[in-house]
């Protein structure tokens, strides 16, 4: 939330979605540049804290299978989606399904004769 500038494509169907929000505040999200920034307090809320916690506790799997699959790099929160729905589990609870589908970036080694940029100091 504020985490991302709103084109004027999605801002149509943002106002289509939520009739009541303000041309304004649809204004502002599509001109305002966002300040991406991590307030600690989300973490009290107790959906985010355990998503946060999951994350936490798997990590290190998680980017060992990435390296096995990938290769050494990292996977993208840029170019990046996130779906999150539910299904039902063996006993007939709902359980939550949540999927991170970002690009992979390669880690590649830097080589000053790869640098098309004229260094400052010339």
């Amino acid at each position: 939330m504020g985490q991302a500038k709103l084109t004027s494509e999605t801002a149509i169907k943002l106002q289509e979605a939520l009739p009541d929000a303000s041309k304004q505040d649809i204004e502002d999200m599509t001109t305002a540049f966002p300040m991406r920034a991590f307030d600690e307090e989300i973490l009290k809320e107790p959906n985010v804290y355990r998503t946060y916690e999951a994350i936490t506790h798997y990590g290190e799997a998680i980017k060992s299978i990435i390296n096995e699959q990938c290769g050494d790099g990292i996977m993208s929160a840029i170019d990046f989606y996130c779906d999150v729905g539910t299904t039902s589990g063996k006993h007939g609870e709902k359980r939550v399904v949540i999927t991170f589908n970002g690009k992979f970036l390669p880690h590649i080694e830097q080589k000053m004769d790869d640098n098309s940029a004229k260094s400052p100091r010339d």
